[in-house]
């Protein structure tokens, strides 16, 4: 199983980047999809979280400015990123909970992690 995460770069304090990830591989059923981030020198931290059955929660820095959602016909979750500021800086990582095929339990997996910059 692989995550492939995309969509990271530079943009200017006020602007959106949108963050994709997609998982691939001998998947049996995916359960709750998030994203984290983590700023230099910082722990990493929940971002946003959705389950299988579409709630979602976010942390209180991103509420009202970013939206996760979820594509279960391709194995992808999304992180739509609006009014962006400096402090949104970070590595960002997509984690999946899922049950691969040939394993009787779920278990996490992390994409590689993809940079977001936001200038002032």
């Amino acid at each position: 199983v692989q995550l492939q995460a995309s969509g990271g770069g530079l943009v200017q304090a006020g602007g959106s980047l949108r963050l994709s990830c997609a998982a691939s591989g001998s998947i049996f059923s995916i359960n709750d999809m998030a994203w984290y981030r983590q700023a230099p020198g910082k722990l990493r931290e929940l971002v946003a979280h959705i389950t299988s059955g579409g709630s979602t929660n976010y942390a209180d820095s991103v509420k009202g400015r970013f939206t996760i959602s979820r594509d279960n016909a391709n194995n992808t979750v999304h992180l739509q990123m609006n009014s962006l500021r400096p402090d949104d800086t970070a590595v960002y990582y997509c984690n999946v909970n899922l049950i691969a095929f040939r394993s009787r339990y779920p278990s996490d997996y992390w994409g590689q992690g993809t940079e977001v910059t936001v200038s002032s």
